[in-house]
């Protein structure tokens, strides 16, 4: 902090079970300055109840710990004290996707690797990181049954899905037009994404595009985990990919994701967006230039404007566009921006979402 400042530092909890890795977050930490570590542990069962008594105002946790792990303490935390958690990581072997992902799903805000000794863009990612993340409210979680992941392509029907009669919101009872879905997410979008996908089945009509901010490196897990949530096939996309019927493709590190005038996937390496690259802006102003009326734009929970811009353009072309409820989002910014701008069709929970998408995908077949 600079002299003068009176501001309260970040109060941060320290939770590994290494003692170098702990020594050295510490020390980072303390040296970045506006953030105070307040406690220091080395197991989820620490995690719990040092955030019971300290009440951080952040948790930066390793997934990988003996008996009580990261998701074990991320579940107690959030049901309990909730408090903003950013998990770390050193490798990401299958077992750490799913650990890591479910943690996010029951409310852990971000994830981030454990950079080594010198490397400064790596703690300036866990920095910017811890500052960021200790802003979000965080909501208790009470479900227990959170971690269970949805049977896929199993949890609704066409025949459950909501009609456009009975969905509420700007637009709502028009019967969209669609070929093609675009999603965009951000802090909390995992969860959403998990939510809104796990729903669809093998054989639904659309191809489906992300782009999700992630941490570089931690796209292709989350890819991994999304394959188990949902019955639709996840896969990073390629330059020269077409985007197939029950297919997603999500953005990979460091390319913006669009779609040329043949319909076919382009990865390119334009400026970043405000700091951002992938860029949501980037795949659905693409989509209204090559789809317009013909596709749906969805925006979920995220810091910051990425993708309002492109969802504006979509919906002047006629396209459909979803932001999601902002109650129901970790960070409501993204989806704020989209219905402040009056860019929005309709706004929906993801879960509603979900539905929405099965009754697009019902009305098609009823239609052919």
């Amino acid at each position: 902090m600079s002299p003068g400042d009176t501001s309260k530092p970040i109060r941060v909890l320290v939770i590994d079970d290494s003692r170098t890795a702990r020594e050295l977050l510490v020390a980072m930490l303390e040296s970045a300055g506006g953030l105070q570590v307040v406690g220091v542990g080395e197991t989820g069962e620490d995690a719990v109840r040092l955030a019971r008594r300290i009440r951080p105002d952040i948790i930066a946790m390793d997934i990988i710990m003996p008996d009580m792990d990261g998701l074990e303490a991320t579940r107690a935390i959030m049901r309990e004290v909730p408090t903003p958690i950013v998990l770390l990581t050193s490798t990401l072997m299958y077992s750490d996707v799913n650990l890591t992902f479910e943690a996010m799903r029951l409310g852990a805000l971000a994830v981030v690797n454990k950079p080594a000794i010198g490397d400064d863009a790596g703690w300036e990612t866990v920095l910017q990181t811890m500052r960021l993340m200790s802003k979000v409210a965080v909501v208790r979680r009470w479900d227990p049954d959170a971690r269970k992941a949805p049977s896929p392509g199993t949890s609704a029907s066409p025949d459950t899905a909501i009609p456009p009669e009975q969905i509420t919101g700007p637009g709502a009872g028009t019967r969209p037009r669609a070929q093609i879905v675009g999603i965009g997410s951000s802090t909390g979008g995992p969860a959403a994404l998990a939510t809104i996908l796990g729903p669809l089945p093998a054989d639904f009509p659309l191809p489906i595009l992300i782009v999700q901010h992630i941490t570089k490196g931690f796209g292709p897990g989350l890819a991994e985990w999304l394959n188990t949530q949902t019955a639709l096939r996840v896969s990073l996309a390629g330059h020269g990919d077409t985007p197939q019927p029950g297919s997603v493709l999500m953005a990979p590190d460091d390319c913006h994701l669009q779609i040329n005038t043949s319909g076919i996937v382009e990865l390119c390496k334009d400026p970043p967006y405000r700091g951002l690259r992938p860029s949501i802006n980037y795949l659905f102003k693409s989509l209204a230039n090559v789809y317009g009326p013909r596709a749906v734009g969805i925006q979920l929970t995220g810091m910051g404007d990425d993708g309002a811009e492109g969802l504006e353009k979509l919906r002047q072309q006629g396209g459909w566009v979803i932001a999601q409820d902002e109650k129901t989002c970790v960070v409501d910014s993204m989806p704020h921006e989209v219905i402040v701008r009056k860019a929005a069709s309709e706004i929906l929970a993801p879960p509603q979402i979900a539905q929405r998408l099965l009754t697009i995908a019902h009305l098609m077949k009823n239609t052919r």
